[in-house]
């Protein structure tokens, strides 16, 4: 599997001063956006500077996301038709479904290009695992809190207790269809306390990326997401007395006072993974 998207840096299709400079804000992936942040009026314009931007600008490191309009609107079928002559990574499929899903997989046929389902409705939701596990071309599952508590009829909060289910429902499926888990933007941008919590809390329910609203929250992020030193440490001291038991034969050992079995030290590996790739840490 690829490794995990951290950052999904949104970026309005009907900017192209924003878009010039998206690829340079580091970002893993930028999502050039066709449906939201963009008026009806303007639709076909942005499509049309997003193929634009796609042919022609790099994006540095960052993997290439499109959001294209839902399937359930006049836009999407020709959002599709065009990003698949294009060499996007990806498809973001708003107010995803099982039945969406096949749809766009239809439509993509023939190419390489993968999906990401936003679940943001009670359906989406209901159907998460059918839907990770529907076509080949998945990749992820991510998470719309916004929409979702406005299907639901609920007000949206900061605390979130309100989304909690659906956020751990989602995060659930994706690990058990084994492809990648994208949390919910966090929209209230100068709250930088608020959304530290919001990303640990998701990544204690499994979420290995979020989306983002804003590019200050970049490398807060990806420091957020990285395992910190004690982790870490704790981590090697598991590894190094793993190693220890096995010359003895154990399989089963203690430290600290607490038990250390297969699945603490699978974590322990996956923590010195994760340090590896962002520097130790």
């Amino acid at each position: 599997m690829k490794e995990h998207l951290r950052s999904l840096l949104f970026v309005p299709g009907n900017n192209p001063a924003m878009l010039q400079t998206a690829g340079y804000l580091g970002a893993d992936a930028i999502v050039l956006d066709l449906e939201d942040a963009v008026a009806l009026t303007e639709k076909d314009s942005a499509r049309r500077l997003i193929m634009h931007a796609l042919e022609r600008l790099t994006f540095a490191a960052s993997t290439t996301i499109v959001r294209v309009n839902g399937l359930d609107t006049e836009f999407g079928v020709e959002d599709l038709n065009a990003v698949r002559m294009t060499q996007v990574s990806s498809v973001l499929l708003p107010k995803a479904t099982l039945e969406r899903i096949r749809r766009a997989d239809e439509i993509l046929c023939g190419t390489s290009i993968e999906l990401i389902a936003l679940l943001e409705s009670s359906l989406g939701v209901e159907m998460a695992f059918q839907v990770a596990t529907a076509v080949p071309r998945m990749r992820g599952l991510f998470f719309g809190a916004e929409d979702y508590t406005a299907d639901m009829g609920v007000p949206r909060t900061t605390e979130g207790s309100e989304v909690a289910f659906a956020r751990a429902r989602v995060a659930l499926a994706a690990k058990a269809a084994g492809i990648e888990a994208i949390d919910t933007p966090f929209v209230h941008t100068d709250d930088l306390d608020g959304f530290r919590r919001d990303v640990l809390l998701g990544r204690q329910l499994g979420y290995t990326g979020k989306a983002l609203v804003s590019p200050r929250h970049v490398m807060t992020l990806h420091d957020l997401l990285k395992p910190n030193d004690e982790e870490v440490s704790y981590a090697k001291r598991v590894l190094e007395a793993s190693a220890q038991a096995l010359v003895r034969g154990k399989g089963v050992f203690g430290m600290d006072g607490k038990m250390i079995d297969a699945p603490i030290i699978n974590r322990a590996k996956r923590i010195f993974a994760l340090a590896a790739r962002d520097g130790g840490g």
